[in-house]
C-alpha cells in the first residue's frame, strides 16, 4: 500500500512524500547529520586507527562521496536531508534571507519558510514513532514541522515539554546537563539522547543533526578531531549493538579560509561594490548568518547581492565580480537557481560564490571577528564545501548498489536507509 500527502492517515506499508515513496523501517532506524563533517575527517581518522566501528560499516556496508545542496550550509541542507530534495522544493536556501517584500533581513528560527512536508512528519502521521533530534534550538522547529512525536535539542534540553517536545525530562533522560552550544560535547548529548530513546524502545525512525562546532576549530587529522570522531564512533557501536540500520550524511564539508599567515582570507564585498557603485547601490546578505557566528563571524563561501537602484547595469556588475581574484562564480539569479535548484523567490539578483581558500563578507564593519581569538578561519557554503560522506551501515540491495555508483545526494540517505537494506 502507498500513501500519498493527500490520502488518509493510516498505516501503511509504503509512504510518498514528495514524489518518493519510502518503505517503512523494517527495524529500527536512524539518520545523523555529521555538521561539517568533510570526507576528510572520515579519511584521518580511519587513518588514525580511532573508528574502528565506522570502518566497519564503510567495509560492510555502504560508502560514498555524495553532493550537498548550494548554497553549502545548515539549513538548506538539513532540510533538504528530511525532505529528500532541493532547496527549490522545500524553499529554505539559507540560514538568513532578505524578504522581498518587507525588504526586512530574516534569520530562519522556526518552520514558516518550509514549502514541503518532511519525510519525519509524514511517517509520524501514519503511526510511526519519530524523533528528531538537533544540537541547536534554531533547527529544531523547521525539523519538526508537522511531526506528531519527540522533536528537541540539546541547547535547549532542560526546558523540554511534552506539549511543545513531545517529551520531557530529557536531561533526566540522558542523564546529564546539556553543555554549552560552543563545545563539542553539544553534538555527543544530541546522540546520547537518541541511544536513550532507542534503548526504550520509543522510536523507529530517528533524526540525529549534530553540530559543526569542532570542524570550524580543528582541522582533520588534529588530535581534537580525532577525539570527537572516536566518541563519535563509540556511539555509532552502540546503535549498531541495539539492531538500528544506520545512515550517515553531513551538510556540508569545511574550508580553511585563512592566509599562510593565520589571518582571515576574507573579500568584504559590500565594501568594494560602494566603492564600484557608489553608498548602498548594493544589499550584500550573508546567508550563513545565524545565532552563533563565534566561529566563523558569518563569513561564508557565499552571499547574495540585492539590487536598491533601477539603474544598475547587472552585466557590468558581474564583470566586475568575475575579476576579482577571490571570486569563483558570479551568476544572475535566473542561471543560479537553474544549475542548483534554487527557488527564485528567495534569490537575489546576483549570487556570489568563493573561491576555495576564501570568505565572502558584506563590510567590513559588519563582522566580529575578535571572537576567533588567533583561531584560523574555517568555513563553508561554497563548492569546495559540497563533497560529503554518504555510508550505510548495512549491504544494499544489488539495484540501489548500482543507484549509488551513479552519483548521490545527501538528501538520498532517507531512500537508501529506508528502501535499498
Amino acid at each position: 500500500m502507498t500513501l500519498s500527502s493527500e490520502e488518509p492517515l493510516n498505516v501503511g506499508v509504503q509512504i510518498r512524500v514528495n514524489a518518493r515513496t519510502y518503505a517503512w523501517p523494517k527495524r529500527p532506524t536512524v539518520v545523523i547529520c555529521v555538521d561539517g563533517c568533510d570526507p576528510d575527517y572520515i579519511d584521518a581518522s580511519r587513518d588514525a586507527g580511532v573508528v574502528p566501528v565506522l570502518d566497519r560499516m564503510m567495509g560492510e556496508g555502504f560508502s560514498a562521496v555524495a553532493l550537498a545542496a548550494m548554497p553549502t550550509f545548515t539549513n538548506p541542507n538539513n532540510m533538504s536531508i528530511v525532505t529528500g530534495g532541493p532547496p527549490a522544493l522545500h524553499g529554505v536556501s539559507g540560514n538568513y534571507f532578505l524578504d522581498p517584500d518587507s525588504g526586512r533581513e530574516v534569520m530562519i528560527v522556526d518552520g514558516a519558510p518550509v514549502r514541503a512536508p518532511t519525510i519525519l512528519a509524514r511517517f509520524s502521521q501514519v503511526g510511526a514513532r519519530v524523533a528528531a533530534i538537533t544540537a541547536k534550538d534554531k533547527l529544531r522547529k523547521a525539523l519538526g514541522l508537522g511531526l506528531e512525536g519527540i522533536a528537541f535539542s540539546a541547547e535547549a534540553a532542560a526546558g523540554c515539554s511534552k506539549e511543545e517536545n513531545g517529551i520531557a525530562d530529557v536531561v533526566a533522560l540522558v542523564g546529564r546537563a546539556a553543555p554549552s552550544v560552543y563545545s563539542a560535547d553539544l553534538s555527543l548529548f544530541v546522540l546520547d539522547a537518541g541511544l536513550r530513546l532507542l534503548e526504550e524502545g520509543r522510536v523507529d525512525l530517528l533524526y540525529l543533526s549534530l553540530s559543526d562546532f569542532v570542524q570550524h576549530k580543528h582541522a582533520p587529522g588534529t588530535p581534537e578531531a580525532d577525539e570527537f570522531m572516536a566518541a563519535l564512533d563509540q556511539r555509532l557501536g552502540r546503535f549498531v549493538e541495539l539492531d538500528a540500520v544506520v545512515g550517515i550524511v553531513a551538510d556540508h564539508g569545511m574550508s580553511d579560509m585563512a592566509r599562510a599567515d593565520g589571518s582571515p582570507n576574507v573579500l568584504y564585498l559590500g565594501d568594494r561594490l560602494d566603492a564600484e557603485l557608489g553608498m548602498g547601490a548594493v544589499r550584500v546578505i550573508c546567508p550563513i548568518t545565524d545565532p552563533f557566528v563565534r566561529h566563523h563571524g558569518a563569513l561564508g563561501g557565499f552571499v547574495r547581492l540585492h539590487f536598491q537602484r533601477a539603474d544598475i547595469d547587472s552585466e557590468r556588475v558581474l564583470t566586475f565580480l568575475r575579476d576579482l581574484p577571490e571570486v569563483e562564480l558570479a551568476l544572475p539569479r535566473e542561471e543560479v537557481c537553474q544549475r542548483f535548484d534554487l527557488p527564485a523567490d528567495r534569490e537575489g539578483d546576483i549570487a556570489v560564490i568563493a573561491r576555495p581558500g576564501a570568505a565572502i563578507g558584506s563590510r567590513a564593519l559588519e563582522h566580529d571577528l575578535s571572537q576567533l581569538a588567533g583561531q584560523r578561519l574555517r568555513s563553508h557554503g561554497g563548492l569546495a564545501e559540497r563533497s560529503v560522506p554518504f555510508i550505510v551501515s548495512e549491504k544494499l540491495s544489488p539495484a540501489y548498489q548500482e543507484k549509488g555508483r551513479n552519483g548521490l545526494r545527501n538528501y538520498d540517505i532517507f531512500d537508501f536507509v529506508l528502501n535499498g537494506v
